[in-house]
């Protein structure tokens, strides 16, 4: 994909990994619909501000409406509660399968069409090191990780007849307001792991592993001394 001729929606574009994103799409001659819940919070130069709120359906109708142009889509919104899901509030579970499996695949839904009518394009789907691996410390995010990576999958079959292509950025640490309590050392530049999702799409590739952790768990699926 020739990103210099893409015009990208990027949820959750305010902060953090979807800002970088956002950056780098305008760096690479994008034009760029930043989108998040508050569009005022969006100070990044060169975008559009979007109004969209994953877990609200009218909210994503109109964003669809507005970015008619569209041929790439960033799923990047996501939340993590740190609920395990024996001992934690089921109301945070819930929260967290809204935002991060019902809340892109609504998004996807909304927007598939769109780029269909725009002669096809790509859809990124940022997920996780814990698609894979899943501690019961973090059950919630996982299990809602895992689901989106299995979404994505089906979702890639589904839609290549239309002329769109689907694609999953899986990532573990990133210094972001989201892993503040893991140790720097543990956490990779998001800016880095923005560059390799954006050479990902460039390239076509189905997945982007953005850093060593990552790779090793992905690579341990099919080691013969995998349980």
């Amino acid at each position: 994909m020739d990103l210099n001729k893409t015009v990208a929606v990027v949820t959750g574009a305010n902060r953090g990994l979807g800002r970088h994103l956002a950056a780098g799409l305008v760096e690479r001659g994008a034009k760029v619909y930043a989108a998040a819940r508050n569009p005022e919070s969006v100070d990044l130069p060169g975008v559009i501000p979007l109004r969209l709120d994953v877990t609200d359906a009218e909210s994503i109708t109109a964003a669809a409406q507005i970015a008619s142009d569209v041929t790439l889509l960033v799923n990047n919104a996501g939340i993590s509660t740190s609920a395990p899901l024996i001992g934690g509030d089921i109301d945070d579970i819930r929260r967290e399968m809204d935002v991060n499996f019902y809340g892109p695949l609504a998004v996807t839904r909304a927007f598939a069409p769109v780029i269909e009518n725009n002669d096809g394009g790509t859809i990124l789907n940022v997920l996780s090191v814990l698609s894979w691996f899943h501690p019961a410390a973090l059950g919630s995010y996982a299990s809602s990780k895992a689901a989106a990576w299995a979404m994505t999958d089906a979702v890639r079959e589904e839609l290549a007849p239309r002329k769109i292509s689907v694609s999953a950025l899986h990532v573990a640490y990133m210094d972001t307001d989201m892993a503040a309590g893991v140790p720097a050392e543990q956490k990779i530049d998001p800016a880095d792991v923005a560059a390799q999702a954006l050479d990902g799409i460039e390239s076509g590739l189905a997945e982007i592993l953005a850093d060593d952790t990552t790779r090793y768990v992905k690579g341990s699926l099919s080691s013969s001394n995998s349980e």
